[in-house]
């Protein structure tokens, strides 16, 4: 196994709560990243990101599609657990980050009645959410591609309606470098922001959310204080 090295320093400031970090090298891994001392956020080194090429190719590769009965669990387990629970009887929702096919899309309007707006930077760019409010707003795999995570969650709180309800899902770290340096969710080039529970409620202070409902894994759902 490979060694790291980490060290506070002064250079990248966390990009959710602007603390200290600390910079993970790995002797194998040419990426660097910076772990923030207070809220656990992690996020990769600027100079490591790939092209919009590269990105966009990650994303063709990624083959899931309504038919997959397992994939439609996935998701249906994801609504049951984040909006169901939390959701009135308005059913106006934004799938922020749909992906080449936008599969929650279609569960969410044909299994649970929702009218659904979707955006995606490369299969979606129509911003169809300016001058609109919502009762519902997904990103399901999205935030651990964005660079700069806090303004979006700013831009998803402006969307919600009174009683919304936002629900993200990204899989946490486990706040353990030697698990992170092999992790396969690290593995992913287009991957650039990760997360924690901890790094979750520090943005919901940050941003004025409250969060409903978290689990230790990948689940989190806000709503607005």
């Amino acid at each position: 196994m490979s060694k790291s090295e980490h060290n506070v320093y002064e250079g990248e400031r966390c990009k959710i709560c602007g603390s200290e970090c600390t910079q993970i090298l790995y002797e194998k891994i040419e990426s660097t990243y910076h772990k923030c001392t207070k809220c656990a956020f992690i996020f990769k080194d600027p100079a490591c990101y790939v092209t919009s090429v590269e990105e966009q190719q990650i994303y063709d590769s990624h083959i899931n599609t309504v038919d997959d009965p397992a994939y439609v669990a996935y998701f249906d387990t994801f609504i049951q657990k984040c909006i169901i629970r939390f959701i009135g009887d308005s059913k106006q929702a934004l799938d922020f980050g749909s992906g080449p096919e936008p599969v929650l899309a279609q569960i969410l309007r044909s299994n649970y009645g929702f009218e659904v707006d979707i955006y995606d930077k490369y299969y979606a760019p129509e911003k169809a959410y300016i001058g609109n409010s919502y009762d519902l707003i997904t990103a399901t795999e999205v935030v651990e591609h964005l660079k700069d995570p806090l303004p979006y969650f700013e831009l998803f709180k402006s969307l919600l309606k009174p009683m919304g309800v936002l629900a993200v899902m990204t899989q946490f770290h486990h706040d353990d470098e030697r698990r992170f340096e092999h992790w396969h969710y690290r593995r992913d080039e287009s991957h650039v922001s990760f997360f924690t529970p901890q790094t979750m409620a520090t943005i919901a202070e940050r941003v004025g959310l409250e969060i409903v409902y978290i689990d230790a894994h990948k689940n989190v759902a806000f709503k607005l204080k």
